[in-house]
């Protein structure tokens, strides 16, 4: 198997991965490929956005103040608050030690979902659903690694795009990622890469959609785009679901490069109201086991390598009763 091969680099290699998960290396745009000094020069992908951090508001620190970024810190889309950090330092008579207090959402920037994300109402429990379902403190080595199997739709996104000057648009009659649409990842997709699943398999579905990665506001966000941007299909999802049963398998899971799984009308609904049968993905998927990565970036790397021989390594905070974390998400392939 690949993950054993890639396993088997020896001490050089695993030191890389530590490093990689555990080191702030800059932006994923900035500073996306890591490499090994060992023989075997595996490619190591950053897949990860950076965190932006604001001081805290004077009168409540546990919120972010906006006026006061750090450093080049920008608001970035999220259902929750922007990241408040606050340094500090422990002096000593040949220096000091430089830290901070920090107040991040589980599922802020690139991050996990673990499968107690989403509470299902009875109705919607499945007869083969995993339960009771794991908190993010219960998975594994084996949850957060695994082979990774590449969906990549960013043509058809760019052709999309390439309609409106290459700047998304909210108009469906000018660019279209209803689920209805073609510009998903479709059934048709999972038709395509159904030789390649097997048990532990991480989807990794490139839209190209990070690069408008930008813009805290969700109503004026060209990452949110008005609720019409790419993702995964519901009759993807049920595609996904009748070839694990065809196969007798159980993937890991999907990440993607934009805020949710779904479809932006998959995620909102027809009319942005956010009622009636959404987030497919989390009804049908969590409880099946799977986990989820979302806001990932510089998955085209993955596409420009030989992405039948990278795998996946999620990096999160094993969070006692958490439903998910922040995560530094790397790709290791052969060169």
């Amino acid at each position: 198997m690949r993950l054993k091969k890639l396993i088997a680099i020896g001490a050089i290699g695993l030191a890389a991965i530590s490093g990689a998960v555990l080191t702030a290396c800059g932006s994923a745009e900035g500073s996306p490929i890591l490499q090994s000094d060992a023989k075997a020069k595996p490619l190591y992908l950053d897949l990860t956005h950076e965190i932006p951090t604001f001081a805290p508001l004077a009168s409540d620190p546990a919120k972010p103040d906006l006026t006061q970024p750090h450093a080049h810190s920008q608001p970035v889309p999220s259902f929750f608050r922007q990241v408040a950090l606050q340094p500090s330092e422990n002096h000593f008579d040949d220096g000091h030690f430089y830290r901070s207090y920090m107040t991040i959402a589980e599922h802020f920037g690139t991050h996990i979902d673990a499968p107690a994300h989403y509470v299902n109402v009875p109705g919607t429990v499945e007869a083969d659903a995993t339960l009771p379902r794991r908190f993010q403190n219960q998975l594994t080595l084996a949850d957060l690694t695994g082979p990774i199997v590449l969906v990549d739709i960013g043509q058809r996104v760019q052709a999309q795009l390439d309609k409106n000057g290459g700047t998304p648009s909210p108009q469906k009659t000018v660019m279209d990622f209803s689920e209805a649409s073609p510009n998903n990842v479709t059934a048709q997709d999972i038709a395509a890469v159904a030789d390649k699943l097997q048990n532990g398999s991480w989807i990794v579905v490139n839209t190209g959609w990070s690069r408008f990665y930008k813009g805290g506001d969700l109503a004026t966000s060209p990452y949110i785009n008005g609720w019409n941007f790419p993702g995964v299909s519901g009759s993807a999802i049920e595609a996904l679901i009748a070839l694990e049963k065809q196969k007798g398998i159980r993937i890991n899971g999907i990440a993607i490069d934009n805020i949710g799984i779904d479809s932006g009308e998959g995620q909102a609904g027809h009319d942005a109201s956010f009622t009636g049968h959404i987030y497919a993905s989390h009804v049908r998927g969590l409880q099946r086991g799977w986990k989820f990565i979302e806001n990932a970036t510089n998955l085209a790397s993955i596409a420009s390598a030989k992405a039948d021989s990278c795998t996946l390594i999620a990096g999160a905070l094993p969070l006692v009763i958490g439903s998910g974390s922040p995560a530094r998400v790397i790709a290791i392939c052969e060169k």
